[in-house]
């Protein structure tokens, strides 16, 4: 793929997919159009990197579809000096768009194939922000908390306690509830008084595994 073709391609995505489905924060829509999705898919689907559904990328993982991630990023109200913490690396596109919006990305992903693959493609293309962690995401990253943002790339039954444990005050979690058929984007704020919640609609993920999430093979 050319780079100006996937440029185009990128700057349509957001025009229609993202943009014109309501997403209006100006840096979620830059970063969408900056970082080259082609790169975090395998190379067979390349051509499809940039329509509007979410593609394997092996292992039995997605990549999100793009809307879903522009929905997400913008719900956590992001901001330059947050650090997020990210469940689910996957390839690595959620958290380069988070990179360029963020101080700082802190990334968890249980499966060890894609961990490598996504931690060197995110430092081949510059991410210097991004930091990397092999291990079971519904534990979040404690040692690194409290987090301005938490972003749940995978449905769990309900949200992981630690996650709500280590989001800061003012913070977002984002997070899909449900089982394998129904899930609700659902947002949690850590407020001064406590923690508020609400959902933001239906979506699809695979399911987040792990202590506080869906067993192995359940």
């Amino acid at each position: 793929m050319r780079e100006g073709s996937e440029r185009a391609l990128r700057h349509a995505m957001v025009a229609s997919q993202i943009r014109g489905r309501g997403v209006a924060d100006r840096r979620v829509l830059a970063a969408l159009a900056t970082v080259p999705r082609h790169l975090f898919v395998p190379p067979s689907l390349h051509g499809a990197a940039y329509d509007d559904a979410p593609l394997p990328i092996g292992h039995g993982q997605t990549i999100s579809q793009p809307y879903m991630v522009a929905l997400m990023t913008a719900a956590l109200r992001p901001r330059r000096a947050h650090r997020v913490l990210e469940i689910g690396t996957g390839s690595g596109y959620q958290a380069a768009v988070l990179a360029h919006i963020v101080s700082r990305v802190y990334t968890v992903e249980r499966l060890a194939p894609l961990a490598a693959a996504a931690q060197v493609r995110l430092e081949d293309l510059g991410y210097r922000n991004v930091f990397h962690r092999l291990g079971d995401g519904s534990e979040g990253w404690p040692e690194e908390a409290p987090f301005d943002g938490i972003l749940v790339a995978a449905a769990a039954p309900d949200v992981p306690a630690p996650l709500l444990a280590q989001l800061a005050v003012g913070g977002r979690l984002a997070v899909p509830v449900g089982g394998l058929g129904i899930q609700m984007l659902t947002l949690v704020e850590r407020t001064d008084t406590g923690l508020e919640r609400w959902t933001e609609g239906g979506c699809r993920f695979v399911p987040l595994i792990g202590r506080h999430a869906f067993p192995e093979g359940g």
